[in-house]
């Protein structure tokens, strides 16, 4: 199996903090508000030494109405806490675990402060932290170490999962790295420290870079970048560039601060207060992606809110996640077109319609939810969306500059503000969604045709209502139809009416987008599962008839696209396959796993035509792109097929015979010394004590700079107690102080 890091499944594995409460006004509220973090953070020398050492300070305020007496902050249970002062006094301090979800907090517990009511106290926090085995939250390794917020590896009074907001504050961070890693955090850096004076949460990386500068942002990109890797840079400047002249005409002047993107391996996706981490691949693509720029432009927006604007309060999610996915969408719109945003919205609703029947109201639900940031991102910015529409942009952010404008906004205060809408508030934020928007068929009534209409919300829903004519004619009629009733759009016309859709704009989140069009031609609200589903059973007819479909009403659908000429090519119609794969290059802005299969499509039609040739390129960039498991694989198999020469080095030779003989030697500190410390242990420790045979012969060696390697190779095992297997595997190689060390498992295709 391919083993990866990405930010969205640890986050769903990784959620707890502390219990949700009720709506009421007793749910629990902050005593300490954090006003700056000053953290000391020091790597390990040695890379067997898997300790960061820090010393932490924390400004904190007591923002409760009466005085403070005990303060106890949240960090990871693997930090080893040597002392703690207050004040400059050292102090006492005791240690206790708080479970959450399913798994824990450690508590560092102060008593005996006394702090009034706006009073302010420093506390100091020294400790050791183990990271046991790396990942995208936490790593420590000589080729690359990172440390974002919810590896807890910062104290911190409130948890990272407070229903009322996490703990954000301005922040200088100093790093101490050794192995020649530069370092990368959010601010301005100024003798080996940096500055960022937006509320943000502690984070940095540590790694072997080039750097590369454009349009004003900074880039750490991969060792032995290129041309085409700046290439690509440029094109995320000029993206950045544009999304901050957009947010500050909505939002207002920008805030000063440095932008920087940063190449990581594991972790892209997150960002703060102007550095945004984004996946290596993105680099060395033949163009940018859909997810990618998604997350740049959010990243942007968010410099403001959340950075510049401090968000708090129930429902802030709203804000921070939904308000910014909003603006972020309408951004991408302006740059890349209409479609762009229509395909950009249909993914949000489709993630939403994804957990729609088992979410929670807005203002109550929290980062301990699994669908939190799903429903927060995609709902709120439909909510957001539907009240820009009903007011007029300009009105909507007028209203939002205005109560912004303080540098701080809750989910409460922009509903004062909006409350000439305060029905449609009240029930986008603080219930549960149960509308359906239902069309019926069309009736001929003497010169006009009517079509019954209903509406199961406990809102009121403003739509248009388009019809279209066995002429082609497209006629709108605006209604509304009553929360829980029915209502009747009016079409004054000879001609007979086709097709209808309620909502056509798909403003309102629904529990089910299905039933919006008559007649009835798809029982799916997800489009993509529509397709998938008899391609997956190998059903290519059924896939391609329900492609096209989709594909009439939605012809930028890049992901159904692929699909489609997948079917083709199964039917063995290599040339309309052709077509629709380079369609789908074509597109402004496709999705990586796009990108991959057309190379991997087109790399399949050239062997077809016996193009071996032509083949190669179209399957190395798929592999380059590494946007899905199926779709790199693929692309490996083809290159088996087209006969690729081997790319030999002697270096990678020589270290997969000594691997060969470490993993059946029984001798796990032979096997431990060859694997990059913190890496893949589970895959190491499988290994030791078990293999009676391991064989490794080498297909293919794609170097990606002087210090990382891709190896595809075919194993020959037999484990003990069990019959032999081989199989394709794809390691990953780290050069660590001149020698080659194994860093990663990208695929094990043995049985």
């Amino acid at each position: 199996m391919k083993i990866r890091s990405a930010i969205v499944p640890i986050l769903i594995v990784l959620i707890f903090g502390l219990s949700a409460f009720g709506q009421a006004d007793t749910r629990a509220s902050r005593t300490w508000e954090v006003q700056k973090y000053d953290l000391t953070a020091t790597l390990p020398a040695v890379e067997t030494d898997r300790f960061l050492t820090v010393r932490a300070v924390l400004s904190l305020r007591n923002s409760s109405a009466g005085p403070a007496s005990s303060l106890t902050l949240r960090i990871s249970p693997s930090a080893e806490v040597s002392g703690v002062k207050t004040n400059g006094a050292t102090i006492d301090f005791s240690k206790g675990e708080e479970k959450v979800g399913n798994g824990t907090l450690q508590r560092i517990i102060l008593r005996g402060v006394s702090v009034a009511p706006g009073g302010n106290l420093s506390v100091e926090v020294n400790y050791k932290l183990k990271v046991a085995e790396n990942s995208g939250l936490s790593a420590l390794s000589p080729a690359g170490s990172q440390f974002l917020p919810l590896s807890f590896w910062y104290p911190t009074p409130n948890s990272w999962y407070f229903a009322r907001g996490a703990d954000y504050a301005p922040v200088r961070l100093q790093v101490v790295s050794a192995n020649g890693q530069a370092v990368a955090a959010a601010g301005a850096e100024s003798g080996g420290a940096f500055e960022d004076k937006l509320n943000i949460q502690p984070f940095f990386v540590a790694g072997l870079w080039e750097t590369y500068s454009a349009g004003g942002v900074s880039f750490l990109l991969p060792k032995g970048a290129g041309a085409d890797e700046q290439k690509r840079a440029g094109d995320l400047a000029g993206l950045i560039s544009e999304a901050k002249t957009f947010a500050a005409n909505l939002l207002g002047p920008a805030p000063d601060v440095p932008l920087r993107v940063v190449a990581v391996r594991r972790g892209s996706g997150f960002s703060g207060g102007g550095t945004i981490l984004v996946d290596e691949n993105v680099f060395r693509r033949q163009k940018l992606d859909a997810l990618t720029a998604m997350t740049v432009a959010e990243s942007v927006v968010k410099i403001w809110l959340g950075g510049a604007v401090r968000i708090d309060g129930d429902g802030g999610g709203t804000i921070r996640e939904g308000l910014s996915r909003y603006l972020a969408t309408l951004f991408l719109e302006s740059k890349y077109g209409r479609e762009t945003g229509e395909m950009e919205r249909l993914r949000q609703r489709t993630a939403y319609a994804a957990v729609v029947k088992r979410d929670a109201p807005l203002t109550t639900a929290s980062p301990l939810d699994d669908y939190y940031y799903t429903t927060n991102a995609n709902k709120g910015a439909m909510i957001w969306r539907l009240l820009a529409k009903s007011l007029g942009q300009n009105e909507f952010f007028n209203i939002v500059r205005a109560n912004i404008k303080d540098g701080t906004v809750d989910l409460a205060k922009l509903r004062g503000a909006f409350s000439s809408k305060k029905d449609f508030l009240d029930y986008a934020f603080d219930q549960v969604t149960d509308m359906d928007l239902m069309v019926g068929l069309p009736q001929v009534n003497g010169s006009d045709t009517k079509v019954n209409l209903r509406n199961t919300g406990s809102v009121d829903a403003v739509v248009d209502v388009v019809a279209t004519t066995v002429g082609g004619n497209k006629l709108t009629a605006s209604v509304t139809i009553a929360k829980q009733n029915f209502g009747e759009a009016v079409f004054k016309t000879s001609e007979k009416i086709l097709h209808v859709e309620v909502d056509a704009d798909k403003l309102y989140p629904q529990i089910d987008y299905s039933n919006d069009v008559v007649p009835r031609e798809i029982d799916e609200s997800d489009l993509l599962l529509y397709v998938k589903k008899p391609f997956d059973k190998q059903d290519f007819g059924a896939a391609e008839k329900n492609a096209r479909l989709i594909l009439r009403d939605y012809p930028h659908f890049d992901d159904v696209r692929v699909l489609l000429a997948r079917s083709l090519l199964a039917q063995n119609r290599t040339a309309e396959a052709e077509k629709e794969f380079r369609a789908v290059l074509d597109e402004k802005l496709p999705t990586a796993r796009s990108l991959a299969w057309s190379n991997v499509g087109l790399g399949e039609v050239a062997l077809k035509s016996n193009q071996t040739a032509q083949a190669v390129p179209y399957f190395n960039e798929a592999i380059r792109i590494d946007a899905e498991y199926g779709a790199t694989l693929a692309a490996r198999q083809g290159k088996v097929k087209a006969g690729v020469p081997l790319n030999s080095d002697e270096g990678i030779k020589a270290f997969f015979g000594q691997f060969d003989k470490a993993a059946i030697s029984g001798r796990k500190a032979d096997l431990d010394a060859m694997v990059l410390s913190g890496e893949i242990p589970r895959f190491a420790g499988g290994i030791a004590g078990q293999a009676q045979e391991w064989t490794t012969q080498i297909v293919q060696i794609e170097k990606l700079g002087p210090n990382n390697a891709i190896v595809e190779t075919n194993l020959n095992i037999r484990m003990i107690n069990k019959t032999p297997e081989s199989g394709t595997a794809v390691f990953r190689l780290t050069q660590v102080g001149g020698s080659w060390k194994l860093s990663g498992v990208d695929m094990f295709e043995v049985r």
